[in-house]
């Protein structure tokens, strides 16, 4: 007992070293200020905490973001493209511009017609995850186990599932899987009404108003841009280089042989990130601002996640529910389900990037997975909890961390849900 407390203090310790170095992880990783678009972790090397004795896993609760992806906007590669083109007619772009608009263009022409499509590295993503969810709980998917999947009507989403269906069958054809996408169940899978988004557009005139001036761009265009005046009078400076580090961040969704990185300085870096995890905190987090209403957009789904459960416990049958959506629904529901320092409220905007990290949550391919276990002999279920694969702290009391008692986390939720 004493060991299992001091591990989870020294890694409570490490995570908040970590996010005090932010910066400098950032510096020695640029990968990693790519908020959104960061790839997902390997997690080939986690080991699992072992279940108390006599239990067993039986079924699975899960909700998926879809895998890494090209951008969603023909915008966010043509505008960069376009300005850089108008400055070399002139004669104005420098080296580093001209080889900058060199594979600015190579990634476009690459993105033609693919706005917001999975890329392979996102289908290998998702087999990766049903491989470890296969052979880390085997009993879930034994003999003829029931997996039902469902996807929002997004085509990566859907393609998400397809990929981790395909994975699955492959290790177990006697698995019975379903499969789906449909707008009837767009009420849980990705919920959205016209309360949220009077929120929710608050929320983003509040950020554009803290973040104007958070990050400069005239250095970053004028090392592109030989004619300052030219710049200043005919480029949208900060579109430019918001559009380009959209484009450097996702480039880790391919498999390009160069990246953009280089075009930025280590605090521009830092400022777009911290700019964006600004973002991500007042719109999806648990913001003093936002916070008593943001996470509850997901209360379909929590509920949903809670009556699947029900029936998987009844029917004593093996098997998994798993849902493929965005990181606009894994976000808050993990604020929701509280999940480990998910809903941690930050002192402050300015110390949120010591304290809160979205990208922590919600890399591509991101999912929430509850592991159910009962007991052989009394029938008790007991379950724990899956961040990105990771096993993360539950909020109620338990003495057999990081398992928890259901009926009392059942209850738990559902008063939440009420109140």
């Amino acid at each position: 007992m004493k060991f299992t407390f001091l591990i989870s203090i020294l890694l409570v310790t490490s995570q908040f070293l970590s996010a005090q170095n932010i910066r400098e992880d950032i510096k020695n990783n640029p990968n990693l200020s790519a908020h959104t678009y960061l790839a997902y972790p390997n997690r080939d090397s986690i080991t699992y905490t072992s279940a108390p004795a006599d239990y067993v896993p039986f079924h699975i609760e899960h909700y998926g973001r879809h895998g890494s992806r090209w951008l969603t906007s023909e915008k966010q590669y043509s505008q960069p493209v376009n300005a850089l083109l108008k400055a070399d007619k002139y004669g104005y772009l420098t080296n580093l511009g001209k080889d900058a608009l060199r594979r600015l263009q190579i990634i476009q022409r690459a993105a033609s017609k693919r706005e917001g499509e999975l890329s392979p590295i996102g289908a290998e993503q998702h087999r990766g995850i049903a491989r470890r969810m296969f052979n880390n709980f085997p009993e879930v998917f034994s003999d003829s186990a029931t997996v039902d999947a469902r996807s929002t009507v997004v085509i990566r989403c859907i393609l998400s599932m397809e990929n981790e269906c395909l994975e699955l069958k492959a290790l177990n054809p006697s698995l019975r899987i379903s499969h789906d996408a449909s707008n009837a169940d767009m009420y849980y899978m990705n919920f959205y009404d016209d309360t949220y988004k009077v929120l929710h557009d608050s929320a983003r005139e509040h950020f554009k108003d803290i973040t104007t001036n958070d990050v400069k761009h005239t250095d970053f265009i004028n090392r592109l841009i030989s004619n300052e005046q030219f710049a200043l009078d005919s480029i949208d400076g900060a579109t430019t280089m918001e559009h380009i580090f959209d484009i450097a961040s996702n480039m880790q969704s391919h498999d390009f042989e160069f990246d953009l990185y280089d075009l930025f300085s280590t605090d521009e870096t830092y400022a777009l990130w911290n700019k964006w995890n600004k973002f991500w905190y007042l719109g999806y987090g648990n913001s003093a601002e936002y916070g008593h209403i943001h996470p509850y957009i997901q209360r379909n789904l929590l509920y949903n996640i809670l009556i699947s459960a029900d029936k998987a416990i009844a029917s004593k049958k093996n098997g998994a529910s798993l849902r493929f959506g965005h990181e606009v629904c894994v976000l808050p529901l993990a604020v929701l389900l509280e999940l480990g320092d998910c809903n941690k409220r930050a002192t402050s905007l300015d110390n949120l990037a010591n304290e809160w990290r979205a990208h922590d949550i919600f890399p591509m391919a991101c999912n929430i997975q509850l592991i159910f276990y009962r007991h052989t002999t009394n029938g008790n279920i007991i379950v724990k909890a899956l961040l990105n694969e990771e096993e993360i702290s539950l909020p109620i009391e338990t003495n057999q961390y990081p398992y928890y008692d259901w009926n009392n986390l059942r209850k738990f939720y559902l008063k939440k849900l009420l109140n």
